[in-house]
């Protein structure tokens, strides 16, 4: 079969340069998108950002000042209390960029005027920014930091500390500006997970096959000659008659689905195919 050839380790220098833009320019993405979209339109989506706009609603503190002021202790705090921080230099560098960011870009226009827009797009760029900095390993610290430690101390797992502090939020900006702003709030904080997602594993753009068939042999035979993919054997039991059947998994990409299935059925017609989408590949064939 004709794999792709395997690409030798990347060099050390060139991750850590590759890493520290993805940092840089995700937390640029993150900044902007935050002065273009949701400081102007009032949507506080949870996290210190979001506390940071209750904050210059209610107190006309700039945003960037209130992030400086909270990141920095809670940064050392981690240290402290952590014992050391997993994502080191790189997470401070993402604790001070993005307030910097969000201080000279804060005189920039509104990108659109419509809450539901901003929401939308706003928690796009937000988590297309997180997106990259966590594919550097690293974070902007905030929330983030704060679950970590309340995590250590009490247990809870570090979703359900997430969740709480970014509901806390929400739920204050319902007070600070009204539940319809909240609501908007909710649905960039829907959005910016999704797209964080995306950057993270990728659309989904592979398909992985299940097949059950009598006609192991020729299956097998059509798909790793005809589809140029390689197949894994897996073993299953009927539910009802206790007979051993092979399944054969085949990953292929969503151009291949239709070829796939036709060659299945062109040599069983009775054979059964269960196709889903498989978030993320790794391996020959794919990306590495």
């Amino acid at each position: 079969m004709n794999w792709k050839k395997q690409r030798e380790p990347m060099p050390k220098n060139l991750q850590v340069t590759l890493n520290t833009f993805f940092i840089l320019a995700g937390s640029m993405i993150l900044a902007v998108s935050y002065n273009l979209f949701l400081l102007p339109n009032r949507i506080a989506s949870g996290g210190l950002s979001g506390f940071a706009t209750i904050v210059y609603e209610v107190t006309g503190i700039e945003p960037a000042l209130t992030l400086w002021s909270l990141n920095i202790p809670v940064f050392v705090a981690g240290i402290l209390l952590l014992g050391g921080l997993t994502y080191g230099g790189k997470t401070l560098a993402g604790t001070l960029f993005v307030p910097l960011v969000i201080y000279l870009t804060r005189n920039v226009d509104a990108a659109v005027q419509d809450p539901l827009l901003a929401a939308l797009f706003g928690g796009i760029g937000v988590g297309a920014g997180l997106g990259l900095v966590f594919r550097a390993h690293a974070s902007t610290g905030g929330t983030d930091l704060i679950a970590q430690i309340i995590h250590k101390y009490t247990g809870a797992s570090l979703g359900a500390c997430v969740f709480i502090m970014d509901g806390l939020i929400v739920t204050t900006s319902a007070f600070v500006f009204s539940l319809e702003y909240a609501l908007y709030a909710l649905i960039a904080l829907f959005v910016t997970g999704k797209t964080i997602d995306v950057v993270q594993t990728g659309v989904g753009y592979a398909k992985v096959a299940l097949i059950i068939t009598r006609e192991e042999e020729s299956v097998q035979h059509v798909i790793l000659n005809e589809v140029d993919r390689g197949v894994t054997r897996l073993t299953g039991e009927g539910g009802y008659t206790k007979e051993p059947k092979p399944v054969l998994m085949c990953v292929v990409n969503r151009t291949e689905v239709t070829k796939l299935k036709h060659l299945v059925q062109s040599v069983d017609s009775e054979a059964f195919v269960v196709v889903s989408n498989a978030t993320e590949v790794l391996g020959k064939g794919f990306k590495k």
